[in-house]
């Protein structure tokens, strides 16, 4: 079985600023998914994220720590829903890749797992591309969970996950992208009502509630001229997100709690985890 406590950065696919593939992509902008690659210890990163995670890095310090927890939460998830007989799987927010990732991480255990990736990076969209190009039965596509009847009906979507049966369907550090006024719930809700009973929603997000106030003034700073400025929320805003769903226990915690064996010490930041199951 796949080692969820350990994540390595995919070699191979590393890009540098004047890449011609880039042409087109303002590179001297953030990217949070570049510079969670960076907090991930990744090279797939420009000087811009490196500064900007180094000033909330040089306030949390553990925020690697936080990055890695948040790993091992997707990896164990997606162990977990794929014993529980899961074969689809839809990774919205997908993120630059970090071995091992959903796929090799469900087919460790069923072979015949779907994996789609999603994310509206384009540098994200180019790096899954490259390295899946010869896998079968996995895909990455381009697009945004704040377009979900898009998303949902793209043909790459529709050709690997068949919607009346069960999915995975991960928000992994997303949703603290999206502003209270695009509505995540509402978002979540349109995702949720095409799902098939038996499908599962996971989602983690930055949280409000026991984060240090200097670290989140700061990411919240450094984001704010982004594409995707930071909203960190409560827990019981989070919560909201599974309406609808049977949430499973522990219920909306600290992502390091999620787990019962989960012995990671508490971190400086918060990110507030669940799972819900739809019946």
């Amino acid at each position: 079985m796949i080692d969820c406590h350990r994540s390595e950065p995919i070699a191979g696919v590393a890009m540098s600023e004047r890449d011609p593939a880039l042409a087109g992509i303002d590179t001297s902008q953030m990217s949070h998914a570049r510079a969670y690659d960076y907090v991930l210890g990744g090279k797939d990163n420009f000087a811009v994220d490196r500064e900007a995670a180094a000033q909330v890095i040089a306030l949390a310090p553990d925020l690697p720590a936080l990055g890695r927890a948040q790993r091992r939460f997707l990896l164990r998830v997606t162990q977990m829903c794929t014993e529980a007989g899961i074969r689809q799987f839809l990774d919205i927010g997908a993120g630059i890749p970090t071995r091992p990732n959903v796929h090799e991480s469900a087919r460790s255990i069923a072979p015949d797992a779907r994996v789609v990736y999603v994310d509206n990076d384009p540098i994200v969209f180019m790096h899954n591309r490259a390295l899946l190009a010869d896998e079968d039965g996995v895909a990455s596509i381009q697009a945004d969970v704040r377009q979900p009847r898009q998303l949902l009906d793209d043909p790459r979507v529709r050709q690997l996950i068949n919607f009346d049966e069960p999915v995975l369907l991960l928000f992994i550090g997303l949703f603290h992208l999206v502003t209270d006024r695009e509505d995540p719930a509402a978002l979540i809700a349109e995702f949720r009502d095409r799902l098939a009973p038996g499908s599962y929603v996971c989602v983690s997000q930055f949280c409000s509630d026991g984060s240090d106030p200097a670290a989140r003034a700061k990411l919240e700073e450094i984001s704010v001229n982004s594409p995707a400025p930071m909203t960190f929320r409560p827990r019981d805003a989070i919560e909201r997100f599974f309406d609808g769903l049977e949430l499973l226990p522990p219920g909306v915690v600290d992502v390091q709690q999620w787990w019962p064996d989960e012995t990671a010490p508490p971190t400086m930041l918060k990110v507030a985890a669940g799972v819900g199951r739809k019946r």
